[in-house]
C-alpha cells in the first residue's frame, strides 16, 4: 500500500507536472530542440500510462512492482539516460513510420464510423423520446378526463340524491283511512236501518 502510493506520487509530481511545467517553458522560449525533447518524452509518457493500466491489474502482485515504476519515470527524465529520447528513437518512431499509413486509415475509418454511430443513435434517441413524449401526453390526457368524468358522475349523483331527498314522503296509507271511515259509516247505517225496523215492529 506504502509503495503504491509512493508509486502514484512520483508518477504525479515527476512524470506529469515537471514535464509539463518545462515543456511550457519550451513553447514559450521556442527552443526547438526543447520542444522536440519533450514532445518525445510525452508520446513515451502516453503509452506507459496506456500499459500501467494494465500492468496495474495483472502484475500489481509482482515483487518490487511499483519499485521498479518509480526507477523507470526517473530513467525516462534524467539528462544523463535520455530514456524518453532512447526509447522514441530507437522503437516507437520506426514503428509508427512504418505503420503510419495503416493508422491513419484506421482513425478515419473510426472517425467516419463513430461519427455515422452517433447520428444513428441520435435519430434514434430523438424516435424514443418524442414517442415517450406522445405517450405521457396521451395517458395525461385520458387520466384527465377519466378524473373529469368520475367528478361529473359524482355531482349526477350527489344531485339525484339530493333531489330523492328533496321530494317529501307522501303522507301514511290515505286509503287506509278512507276504508276504515266508510267501514264505520255503513255499520252506522246499518245499526240505523236495524233500528228503524225494531220501532216498525213494535207499531
Amino acid at each position: 500500500m506504502v509503495s503504491w502510493i509512493i508509486s502514484r506520487l512520483v508518477v504525479l509530481i515527476f512524470g506529469t507536472l515537471y514535464p509539463a511545467y518545462y515543456s511550457y517553458k519550451a513553447v514559450k522560449s521556442k527552443d526547438i530542440k526543447e520542444y522536440v525533447k519533450w514532445m518525445m518524452y510525452w508520446i513515451i509518457f502516453a503509452l506507459f500510462t496506456t500499459a500501467e493500466t494494465f500492468t496495474d491489474i495483472f502484475l500489481c502482485w509482482f515483487p518490487f512492482y511499483y519499485e521498479l515504476k518509480i526507477a523507470f519515470v526517473a530513467w525516462l527524465l534524467s539528462p544523463y539516460t535520455k530514456g524518453s529520447s532512447l526509447l522514441y528513437r530507437k522503437f516507437v518512431h520506426p514503428t509508427l513510420s512504418s505503420k503510419e499509413k495503416e493508422i491513419d486509415d484506421c482513425l478515419i475509418q473510426a472517425k467516419d464510423r463513430s461519427y455515422d454511430a452517433l447520428v444513428h443513435f441520435g435519430k434514434r434517441g430523438l424516435n424514443v423520446a418524442a414517442t415517450a413524449a406522445v405517450m405521457a401526453a396521451s395517458k395525461g390526457q385520458g387520466a384527465l378526463s377519466e378524473r373529469l368524468r368520475s367528478f361529473s358522475m359524482q355531482d349526477l349523483t350527489t344531485i339525484r340524491g339530493e333531489s330523492s331527498s328533496s321530494v317529501t314522503a307522501p303522507p301514511p296509507a290515505p286509503s287506509v283511512s278512507v276504508r276504515t271511515s266508510s267501514k264505520q259509516s255503513q255499520s252506522k247505517m246499518s245499526k240505523s236501518a236495524s233500528e228503524s225496523i225494531g220501532r216498525s215492529g213494535q207499531c
